[in-house]
């Protein structure tokens, strides 16, 4: 069996520890990064595993954050599931190239944090995705492979792609569309894997819920381009290094639904911006299936036999300018 691995905050600080039931084991390791943690961190956890009389609290009482911590490069596969590309207005079919962009760092949070909508944002959508966490550096000179493929996936996590559909597609910004503080809930936990279970990476059941309402329902063992092989053309392109998270894409089921016709016009350079903006917002806002203050994401992935389970993030959405009040109101109570 893997490890799972939180981070979390005690004293206003951050701390490692080690899942052990619904018990937390905590490490020494104080590492300010994940990518320092995973040089010793992981060793330390199966020591205190087998100890027993380690200390240990409920995971229940802790406030977990991020296990990918900044910095760290966020680098996403886009339209990785045929169901997906087919709502999205594009051939079902497997492409004859990767879709790659990015997420900013700062966009990390806590498993069951409040996602925070942007004032102006009106079409926010939800993607769950399983994340891959590199345990080595990938270079122009890294031979990877399904055998090897262990040597560099460290471990495994939830991830959402929160998206502001209304930026990303009309404006082109896939990076500003993707990248708000906030949209990008990770954890529970960090899954670190044995090398014996490398091969369940294809074989993980994603599900999303909204309001206890299952809206994204899939297996790994249907993307388009599977881990190892985007990790081959990752390292043609760029430098990765261990912590550095890689999202496999999402499934079909988000609240975009788009006709080809549409996704030519507001994508096209030809079509004026604001006239994109307004037709976008038009034909999709009244869908019913966009994100609005107050709903709850509930994301799970896990295998079918039990072996890998990732745990489930809980996620509420809120408005900045509700958000920017609680903050106010918390340290104004703080400062007395």
């Amino acid at each position: 069996m893997g490890l799972h691995i939180v981070r979390y905050e005690k004293e206003n600080e951050a701390q490692w520890g080690v899942l052990s039931g619904e018990e937390v084991i905590p490490l020494t390791n104080t590492s300010g990064t994940l990518d320092a943690f995973l040089e010793e961190g992981p060793d330390e956890a199966k020591s205190l595993l087998s100890s027993e009389d380690a200390e240990s609290f409920p995971v229940g009482d802790l406030r977990l954050l991020s296990p990918v911590t900044k910095p760290a490069r966020i680098v996403c596969q886009g339209a990785n599931y045929s169901s997906h590309r087919e709502e999205s207005g594009l051939e079902a079919a497997r492409p004859p190239f990767n879709m790659i962009f990015g997420k900013a760092d700062s966009s990390l949070c806590g498993a069951y944090e409040d996602v925070i909508r942007p004032d102006g944002v009106k079409l926010l959508d939800y993607e769950i995705e399983l994340g891959l966490v590199l345990g080595t550096e990938v270079t122009e000179h890294s031979d990877i492979n399904e055998d090897n493929l262990h040597e560099y996936v460290a471990g495994l996590v939830i991830t959402n792609d929160i998206s502001a559909r209304d930026i990303q597609l009309p404006q082109g910004q896939w990076l500003k569309g993707k990248s708000y503080r906030t949209f990008c809930p990770i954890g529970p936990y960090l899954y670190l894997l044995d090398e014996d279970e490398m091969p369940l990476i294809h074989d993980l059941e994603l599900d999303l819920w909204v309001n206890d309402d299952l809206r994204q329902s899939a297996n790994t063992d249907q993307l388009l381009f599977k881990p190892a092989e985007t990790l081959v053309e990752l390292a043609g392109i760029m430098d990765l290094s261990r912590g550095d998270l890689v999202m496999t894409g999402t499934t079909g089921g988000v609240a975009m639904n788009l006709t080809p016709e549409l996704l030519g016009k507001v994508t096209s350079l030809a079509v004026p911006g604001q006239e994109k903006i307004d037709m976008m917002v038009e034909d999709q806002e009244g869908n019913g299936r966009y994100l609005k203050d107050g709903d709850v994401i509930r994301c799970a992935i896990r295998s079918a036999d039990g072996k890998i389970d990732l745990g489930e993030q809980q996620n509420r959405v809120v408005s900045q300018s509700i958000a920017s009040s609680t903050a106010r109101s918390n340290g104004l109570n703080a400062a007395k």
